[in-house]
């Protein structure tokens, strides 16, 4: 099944500063999007099909604490996030549609793009949300919640969280195609082409043989979050098959503008989900810069002289 995720000018999602660390910024322009049918696993994997129908103006997913009549509401953090979702009548939502097997999707990543977390939070029949959160480090995290209200249009909201201390951020102005964890490498092939729909693979392998037996998670066989730089909107996005055996995965995507992006791969295998990281650029705004060698004041003075 094919499943492409568009966003225009809603930057995908977490934000790699250009020129070193990571920042908010302003959304650049309207989003849409395409959906599909049900896949080989019985799920609809079109993602973000509501925010697709939404106006040029609207802001891009996760940009913003409250959308389509809905705000996220914070309680705590650590060691324990907790928060509701308010509905256009005020009140904490207690009905929510399934979608992926869970009635919600809880991302968080440091605003450098480190850090990442996929969490699924449980449901009080009050509507608070609660989860142990762990955060190592200091600096501001961003959290999103992805959700669908039963009758509700379907939104991403995000909100700050701050941890107190010496902030470090983490660099992220290369390319990077190749992440290992646990023993298992993961390489993702694939250009991102701003404005226009690409396939990215990621290829798993464990101690150099191809990982052939891929466990499904959350009804598929992984989950790709893409992350761009200087907004902080988000994109959740599906392979473009159901459930397989691997030792590939393969995701349609499609960015909106030139720029660096982070790229987060979850994926299950003897019972354990792992997440591989990635940051790939679009565009030839993320070429590396070349500085040219200096020129003496001799060698101005006889430039375009023949000697």
């Amino acid at each position: 099944m094919k499943t492409g995720y568009k966003v225009a000018a809603y930057a995908l999602a977490l934000v790699v500063v250009f020129g070193g660390a990571w920042g908010a910024g302003a959304a650049a322009g309207p989003f849409g999007g395409t959906s599909t049918p049900n896949g080989a696993d019985g799920m609809n994997h079109s993602e973000n099909t509501a925010q697709e129908q939404q106006p040029a103006h609207a802001l891009p997913p996760g940009l913003s604490v409250s959308e389509n009549g809905y705000t996220l509401q914070l309680a705590s953090s650590t060691p324990t996030l907790q928060f509701h979702i308010s509905g256009p009548d005020g009140k904490p939502v207690t009905a929510f549609d399934v979608e992926h097997e869970k009635k919600l999707h809880l991302v968080l990543v440091r605003r450098d793009g480190s850090g990442y977390q996929h969490l699924h939070p449980t449901m009080a029949a009050d509507g608070t949300w609660s989860t142990p959160l762990t955060l190592p480090a200091a600096g501001s995290y961003r959290v999103f919640a992805d959700f669908k209200p039963q009758g509700g249009t379907k939104s991403t909201l995000g909100v700050d969280v701050q941890v107190p201390g010496a902030y470090e951020p983490q660099q992220y102005t290369t390319d990077t195609r190749t992440f290992t964890v646990d023993g298992y490498t993961v390489t993702l092939n694939g250009d991102l082409k701003a404005g226009a729909e690409s396939t990215v693979t990621a290829t798993v392998t464990k101690d150099g043989k191809p990982v052939t037996d891929l466990q499904p998670y959350l009804g598929a066989n992984g989950h790709l979050v893409a992350l761009r730089a200087a907004d902080l909107a988000y994109l959740h996005v599906h392979p473009q098959d159901g459930p397989g055996s691997g030792p590939e995965v393969k995701f349609s995507v499609e960015v909106p503008t030139d720029g660096r992006y982070r790229l987060f791969f979850d994926f299950q295998h003897d019972g354990k989900v792992r997440t591989a990281e990635f940051t790939l650029g679009a565009g030839a705004s993320t070429a590396p810069v070349v500085t040219p060698a200096p020129t003496t004041k001799e060698e101005d003075g006889h430039a375009g002289h023949g000697g």
